[in-house]
Parts: C-alpha cells; sequence; structure tokens
C-alpha cells in the first residue's frame, strides 16, 4: 500500500488542454424527481475539472430545471417511469450518446437499484470506447453482475462509499483496504472506496490510501461532486487510476481550502466547486 501524496501525482501529471480541440466531452447519466441536484453537482465538477464540453441525460421532468442550473450543458429530457425515474427504454438513447462522449458518469440521483440495474444491463454492453464512472444507485448492480464491465478492461471506476460495497459484494471483509482491493479484482475496475480514510484499488493489485480528507466531506452532495471531478479528468485522456488519485487529491484539497477559510464543519457541497480551477497544476 502506498499514501497517496502530491510527490506521488507528479509522477501522473494532469495533460494540458490541446490548443485546436476541445478538452473533453463528458456524459452525466442520472437523476430523478427527488434528486435533480445530484446531476447539476457532478456535471458542474466536470467542468471545473476541465472538461471541455459536458452533456446531461436526464428525466423529462426534471431536464428544464437542471437546464437553467448548468446552462454551461446540453441536457437532454429522457422517457420516465410512473416514480420519476429514467426508463428502461431510454437505455439505447443513453447507449448513443455515450458513445460519442470522452467519459462518462452513471449513478448520481437514480433512487431505484432494480430499476437502475435493467437500465444497465441494456447500457453497459452497447458502450465501446469511452471510459465510464459507476456512482450511487448503480452500484448494487455488479452483485449479481460481476462480469458487466469486462468489456472495458480496466476503462471503468467505481465510487462506493462502505454501506455501497457491502451492496456489491457477496461477502465484503471488514477491513476498507481489503474490501477496495477485493472489488477491484472482482470487477475489473478502479475502485475508489470513500470514508475517513479513503481507499483506492485497481485490478493489477495496486493500492493507494488518502488520509487527510476533511470531517466536512461527509456532507450531502460531496460524492456528487467528487464522481463528476473524476469524470472531467478521464475525459481529458487520464487514465483510470491516475484520475482517481487525483480527483481524491484535490476533493480532499478543495474541502481543506473551505475548512480553513469557513469552518470545519457546514460547508457545503456545491461550494466545492469555486475551489477546484484553482487548486488544478498549471
Amino acid at each position: 500500500m502506498k499514501d497517496l501524496t502530491p510527490r506521488l501525482l507528479r509522477a501522473w501529471p494532469i495533460p494540458a488542454p490541446p490548443s485546436d480541440a476541445h478538452h473533453g466531452r463528458v456524459l452525466v447519466v442520472g437523476g430523478s424527481d427527488e434528486m435533480p441536484g445530484t446531476v447539476i453537482l457532478a456535471a458542474t465538477a466536470a467542468l471545473r475539472a476541465g472538461a471541455g464540453k459536458v452533456q446531461i441525460a436526464t428525466t423529462r421532468g426534471i431536464a428544464h430545471v437542471v437546464g437553467v442550473a448548468v446552462p454551461e450543458a446540453r441536457v437532454f429530457g429522457l422517457r420516465e417511469t410512473r416514480t420519476g425515474s429514467i426508463a428502461v427504454s431510454a437505455g439505447d438513447d443513453i447507449a448513443a450518446r455515450a458513445n460519442e462522449a470522452d467519459a462518462v458518469l452513471i449513478g448520481p440521483g437514480m433512487l431505484d437499484p432494480a430499476g437502475v440495474s435493467s437500465l444497465l444491463r441494456r447500457v453497459l454492453v452497447q458502450i465501446e470506447g469511452p471510459p465510464i464512472v459507476l456512482d450511487a444507485a448503480a452500484l448494487p448492480h455488479l452483485l449479481r453482475h460481476h462480469d458487466a464491465l469486462a468489456s472495458f478492461q480496466g476503462r471503468a471506476v467505481l465510487t462506493p462509499h462502505p454501506g455501497e460495497i457491502a451492496r456489491m459484494l457477496p461477502d465484503p471483509p471488514e477491513i476498507p483496504s481489503e474490501a477496495a482491493r477485493m472489488a477491484a479484482e472482482r470487477f475489473g475496475a478502479v475502485t475508489l472506496l470513500k470514508g475517513p480514510e479513503t481507499f483506492v484499488a485497481a485490478p493489477d493489485g495496486t493500492l493507494l490510501r488518502h488520509k487527510n480528507g476533511q470531517p466536512g466531506l461527509a456532507t450531502s452532495g460531496s460524492g456528487d461532486v467528487l464522481a463528476g471531478l473524476l469524470a472531467g479528468l478521464l475525459a481529458r485522456g487520464m487514465e483510470a487510476l491516475h484520475a482517481t488519485a487525483w480527483a481524491v487529491h484535490l476533493h480532499a484539497e478543495a474541502g481543506a481550502r473551505l475548512a480553513e477559510s469557513a469552518a470545519p464543519l457546514g460547508f457545503l457541497a456545491r461550494e466545492l466547486l469555486g475551489e477546484i480551477p484553482r487548486l488544478l497544476p498549471r
């Protein structure tokens, strides 16, 4: 196990943006009638990370709200269920848009794990090329479909907290670092296990530990910011492990700045967004 430090990150620099092309395209898939803010936070974080273009695929019922909140993004209103979630029948449309992106994030604000699982069965087999981040309600799908990410060949990232990883693994270890390592090996995906100590595990056995997170980062919506930040870095061309390590570092540093300027507790997830550009290497 290695500690995730600035010295380690210097060996994995964030690519400089090209002077004559876009900086990467991100597709964020998620949201529901009860949680429209999640995709707003995630999409904005992707832009703050340097992604050049962001598209948001969400339900028709909240698409106009999301579009006003993130005027920089293109927003697609998808068919939805009676409970206000994305319908399985929208899967083909999602996959087509995903294949035009440089990175895809699925999961923020989706509240029906069974429905999300059916949607993922339809979508994942059609995605060819872009790396993918699975977050929140997208994660339990993997318990019964452990090979769902095989075609991504290590270009997938999972972002569970301890409760979510317990719903992903058939017999999760109690030690967080071992749980992260098991998930990475089982699903062939980089696994970011959030907590008081954050662990990043890769399928090749690499295990990183980050010990400097702020208590205030446990606030609602913070995970959506982290997932969007990660997607933005992936869209800029970073490898999955390197992008995940940088996302953890930048997220923690943004929290540290707010803890110093405001208070250790009580800052909001949306306030993290303004700190990110100033933390990116120049």
